[in-house]
């Protein structure tokens, strides 16, 4: 008996030493996957002109609206001669084109016909002030005011910044006497916030009429984020490789209409049965796991931690189901992981001493690459019919869906000149890849190019996320001046056919 023992501790021991072997070599052996690249040397900006450029733009309220195209229309129309105003040289160089009455489409054509174009994005539009929150600003929401080293104002950062640091990169670049290669163009929807159905998708649609093939897409998305990610003391900027679909569903019970006072028996009435059907849906949202763009995520950040951050998530293998449970408690982390379900909306019944016969609720969800809207419909069906018979409900869904974008591979040359660009412009930060969970105007140019990427050159921490959308948005003025130059050495290697690389 004790010679079993003495052997089974033994067999322990080897599967315990072989097991923290393999823990060991796996961590410490992890290869960083970040590009080594020399910083660019700064260049000489017009800082206070580039300053009341954006700050120009801030000020006009260039708020869409999805019912009527030409809500504000005369503020976009301010824009627009802002724009020729204050970049004479990008004006007289570059062809400017207005498609879909308010959105602009900007062609510098390459000195080679025959190579695919390169286009950057940014749009026009912001979001409106949230009614009641004025009170909140430190500074009025369109006053584009500068003080305290930011450009406050709503637009600074969502999407102004760019917009206005793409259009002085341009500018810069012309006034140099740069060429080309590849034919530029700039896409300014007017109505992102919207959906983007009059500005990007009325371009993209000019655009592939014309038979234009793009080897890249550059358009706003994820950011430079400063400890957002446990166990990594860097910056760390993320470029959005997908994003999320968009579904939304109408869920309509019936049951008898009726007087209060004579109820139907428990869990009979129409909002009785809706809130179980809701109850069930939010119990049972379509798993999590970590695959896809947010293992690839992982995998690209792990060599960059340390301690026991970095031991998980280099042994995925054995501890993803931990590295899992501990990013579900997180909103924003858990929305990586699955397609996300939120009800958002519900009404039923019209007077306190009725029963309605009808109750709805409207569910949101955000499609995971990989999941696709007629699934996710089967799949809502079935569930419901775990609650309520079929003659009981109907589901709807609701204009506008649209399935997950393609996933553009971080294996291309067009995914590298962007890690490039990243780590030239912004040293010591870590380039990974991410998925976008909002929508963009991008996707509206997947028939156009393989290889779209939604990233912001923005540096922000849990704090600022606040700002996005929300009260007291501003602009760091240093970051700006690094947009600038990153758009500046972005446009210059990218629209070269064999760029030159330090």
């Amino acid at each position: 008996m004790l010679t079993l023992l003495t052997r089974t501790f033994k067999v322990l021991a080897l599967s315990f030493a072989i097991l923290l072997l393999v823990l060991g070599f796996n961590t410490l052996h992890q290869k960083s996957k970040q590009i080594q690249v020399k910083a660019i040397p700064p260049f000489d900006i017009q800082q206070q002109q580039v300053l009341d450029n954006l700050s120009a733009a801030v000020r006009l309220k260039t708020i869409a609206s999805a019912d009527d195209a030409q809500q504000n229309a005369d503020q976009f129309k301010l824009l627009h001669r802002l724009l020729e105003q204050r970049f004479p040289l990008s004006h007289r160089q570059l062809q400017r084109e207005t498609v879909g009455e308010l959105s602009l489409l900007y062609t510098w054509p390459g000195s080679d016909p025959t190579a695919q174009g390169i286009l950057l994005m940014a749009h026009q539009d912001v979001v409106p002030i949230a009614p009641g929150t004025e009170s909140q600003w430190k500074v009025p929401p369109f006053s584009g005011a500068l003080q305290e080293g930011f450009i406050w104002g709503r637009g600074a950062w969502d999407d102004k910044g760019n917009l206005m640091a793409q259009m002085e990169a341009l500018e810069l670049l012309v006034k140099s006497g740069f060429q080309p290669q590849r034919t530029l163009y700039f896409a300014f929807g007017a109505d992102e916030e919207v959906l983007g159905t009059r500005g990007a998708a009325a371009i993209a649609a000019l655009l592939k009429h014309r038979g234009v093939k793009l080897h890249l897409v550059l358009d706003e998305g994820l950011l430079i984020t400063h400890d957002m990610l446990p166990g990594l003391d860097q910056a760390a900027a993320l470029i959005g490789v997908a994003e999320k679909g968009y579904l939304s569903v109408q869920i309509q019970v019936k049951a008898e209409p009726g007087h209060s006072s004579m109820p139907p028996a428990a869990g009979q009435s129409a909002i009785a049965k809706l809130s179980q059907v809701l109850s069930y849906l939010d119990q049972h949202q379509r798993p999590s796991q970590i695959q896809g763009v947010a293992k690839e995520l992982f995998e690209t950040v792990s060599p960059e931690m340390h301690g026991l951050n970095r031991l998980a998530l280099s042994n995925l293998w054995l501890f993803g189901g931990i590295v899992q449970n501990d990013l579900e408690k997180s909103d924003a982390t858990r929305a990586l992981l699955h397609t996300t379900t939120a009800i958002t909306m519900s009404h039923a019944g019209n007077k306190e001493n009725v029963l309605p016969g009808i109750a709805e609720a409207t569910i949101n969800f955000r499609l995971l690459p990989g999941d696709s809207v007629d699934q996710v419909v089967k799949d809502i069906r079935q569930q419901i019919s775990q609650v309520l018979n079929e003659k009981e409900y109907t589901v709807s869904v609701m204009p506008k869906a649209v399935n997950a974008s393609k996933v553009s591979s971080t294996s291309s040359s067009q995914y590298q000149l962007l890690n490039r660009t990243i780590r030239e412009t912004f040293p010591n930060t870590i380039v990974a890849p991410g998925l976008m969970l909002g929508a963009t105007d991008s996707i509206k140019f997947e028939g156009l190019s393989e290889h779209i990427f939604k990233f912001s050159p923005v540096h922000a921490n849990n704090q600022d996320l606040s700002r996005f959308h929300g009260s007291n948005e501003r602009m760091g003025i240093e970051n700006y001046l690094d947009m600038i130059r990153f758009y500046h050495r972005f446009i210059t290697i990218t629209t070269a056919v064999n760029p030159q690389l330090n």
